[in-house]
Order: C-alpha cells, then sequence, then structure tokens
C-alpha cells in the first residue's frame, strides 16, 4: 500500500460518520477522487458518486458504506448525563467504560460511558449482566444540565472515539472498520482503474445509511442504474475464539471473500474467482445461501435488476470499538477488482 493509500485510511478511519451524518467523511471522498474522476455528484440522500470513463454505456459500481454505528443523544438529565438510543446495531455489552465523542454544532465533546461500579452492585446485579442502553450514560464532566447544553443539543450523534493502532505488521484495530475499509477498496480501485484503459464505465459510491437499512444503496444504484453492481463490506473472520459455528473458514490475511449464493450473479462470481487466479490473488469463497445484509442486498433488485456479487474483507470483533482487519486483504481486494473490471469487454455477457 503506498503512502497516499495509506493516508487516506487512515483519513477515513479517523473522520466521525454515524449513520444519517456522513457529511464530514464524504467530503474527504470527494478530496480523494477529484483529481482522478470525470463525474463527481452528491445526490440529494447523502451519497457520493464518482465515475470514470462514463461515455461508455456499459456500467459497472463499486459500493462501500461511509456510515458507521453510533449513539444518538436523546436526554441531558439536570445533574449532567447524557442518555442515548442507537444508531443501528449497537452491541450495549462493549459501551460500558467505553470513550465516546459527542458531535456536537459547536464542536466535539469527549465523553464516557459511565455504570455502576462492581463494588455497589448488589449480587442479583453481579449473577446477570443486564444488557439494556436505557441502563447506559455518557459522564461529559459537566456540573449540571445547562452546562452540558451550552455543547449538546438532543439529537446530536455519538461515536466511538476514532482510535486506529497496528497490530503485528498486517493487522489494524479500530471502530469503524465496518465498512470504512470497503469504502477504501472501492475508491482506490476507481483510482487503480483510472489509470488503465478500461471497457466499461466505473462508478464508486460512498453510500449513507447502510446501518438501518441499506438505504444509500438503493437510490446510489437507481441512478448510476449499472450493469453490474458490487458491494464492498466486511465479513465475519473465523480465525478467533468468538467464531461460533460458522464452519466455512474466513481468515484474515487469506485475501478477500467473493460471496457465492443466490444475492451473487454466478457469470459475476466466476469472473472474480477467475480474475483472482489469473492475477494470482489470494481470495476466498464465501457460501451466502440468503441475501446478503450488505449493499449488494438492495442494488441487486433495482430497477431491472442488477448482475450482483459481494466483496467480503475478513473482520474479527465487527460492531465494536476494536474491529480488526487485514492491510493485506484491503490490498488484494484493491487487485482482484481492478483485475475484474479489465476483464469486461464488450463480448461480456452477465445474463445468468
Amino acid at each position: 500500500m503506498d503512502k497516499d493509500s495509506r493516508e487516506f485510511l487512515e483519513t477515513l478511519l479517523t473522520t466521525p460518520s454515524p449513520t444519517g451524518f456522513e457529511e464530514e467523511i464524504q467530503a474527504r471522498v470527494r478530496e480523494r477522487v477529484e483529481p482522478y474522476a470525470e463525474f463527481i455528484d452528491t445526490d440529494l440522500h447523502g451519497n457520493v458518486i464518482a465515475g470514470i470513463n462514463t461515455e461508455s454505456n456499459r456500467r459497472v459500481m463499486l459500493a462501500g458504506h461511509c456510515d458507521q454505528i453510533g449513539l444518538m443523544v436523546t436526554e441531558i438529565t439536570d445533574k449532567g448525563y447524557i442518555r442515548v438510543s442507537a444508531l443501528g446495531g449497537i452491541d450495549v455489552a462493549t459501551l460500558w467504560g467505553a470513550r465516546v465523542w459527542i458531535l456536537g454544532a459547536r464542536g466535539r465533546l469527549e465523553g464516557i460511558v459511565g455504570r455502576k461500579p462492581i463494588h455497589l452492585q448488589d449480587n442479583e446485579e453481579r449473577a446477570s449482566i443486564k444488557l439494556k442502553l436505557e441502563d447506559i450514560w455518557i459522564d461529559v464532566g459537566a456540573k449540571n444540565k445547562n452546562e452540558v447544553k451550552k455543547m449538546v443539543d438532543i439529537g446530536d450523534p455519538i461515536v466511538y472515539r476514532p482510535e486506529i493502532i497496528q497490530l503485528g505488521k498486517d493487522l489494524i484495530a479500530g471502530p469503524g472498520l465496518d465498512d470504512r475499509v470497503g469504502l477504501f477498496v472501492a475508491v482506490e480501485t476507481l483510482i487503480a482503474c483510472s489509470k488503465k484503459r478500461i471497457d466499461v464505465a466505473l462508478y464508486a459510491a460512498s453510500t449513507v445509511q447502510e446501518e438501518i437499512g441499506l438505504r444509500g444503496a438503493q437510490t446510489a444504484a437507481y441512478s448510476i442504474d449499472p450493469e453490474v453492481g458490487i458491494a464492498i463490506d466486511v465479513t465475519h473472520a473465523t480465525d478467533n475464539p468468538g467464531a461460533g459455528s460458522k464452519r466455512t473458514e474466513c481468515i484474515l490475511g487469506n485475501g478477500p471473500c467473493v460471496s457465492k449464493g443466490p444475492n451473487t450473479n454466478p457469470v459475476v462470481q466466476r469472473m472474480l474467482a477467475s480474475a483472482a487466479k489469473k492475477g494470482k490473488i489470494k481470495f476466498q469463497l464465501e457460501p451466502s445461501p440468503r441475501a446478503l445484509g450488505n449493499d449488494a442486498n438492495a442494488i441487486q433488485t433495482t430497477k431491472r435488476g442488477v448482475a450482483t456479487a459481494s466483496i467480503g474483507i475478513p473482520n474479527r470483533y465487527m460492531h465494536t470499538q476494536a474491529e480488526v482487519c487485514s492491510l493485506s486483504d484491503l490490498s488484494n481486494s484493491v487487485k482482484l477488482l481492478t483485475q475484474f473490471v479489465l476483464s469486461i469487454n464488450d463480448k461480456s455477457d452477465f445474463t445468468p
């Protein structure tokens, strides 16, 4: 991964983007693609769509969602504590003691998630961990409600404090890798393809509000009207003790996972596998026996139908403040998708 790409990845991972509040990160996406794209648009929903070789009648869409899970301010108590609701699929068990940013109109406010100490819990409380969001509060060090209201409004979004660390030589950890790593791959593939001769119009979409129902992908796909659409998202790694009963291996560092199942066009799946083999690029097959829970689900049924697939980047500890992904998997995802785009020509037929 070159210096510019690594800096862009770090920018994405340290820019807050709670679902429904993605303006700041979308500005960073526009800055990155501007020197390379022939077409850049931010639609009324908030998606950023960039395109190259746009005169071609054949359109390929790469989608990575820019939003992350978070919280929202719902109450400020008289004593200056903040009550919250979820923005997306928050795992309450990971909240206690977490460091957070409250993103107010007047700036970012540091806070911590509080709970009753174990010393003050009775025997029943100690015996059963009650994971209820209504029992959570955020402490910003204020003395009263008026002090908090100088910085915070009802409805302000909250995210885990963005702290990215390196684990070993190839892994990174932090909050919100879901799915800023997928967005990174989509944008970097567009940039790589802008330096080559391709026979299709290629669009990279930084989609919004995936975490609350794949909403941005619906409107972005309708606008682009692609023939082929590939969602780049994270998928659950199995190389850790918390993998559960998932039988198919999905290992960090072994390359991106290519979906195979009803949400995947079989021609696209075979072409992705062929592109990987031709380019000697590591990849893993991921059986997906039902509709996927990512943007591919929304893209597939747009208008008259789209030939879809999903690239899954192995991720440990999804939806926590310590998600883990492999840098080499990101690089291999860009190589795979670039090789796939280059393989499409006038004779390519995606009809199953």
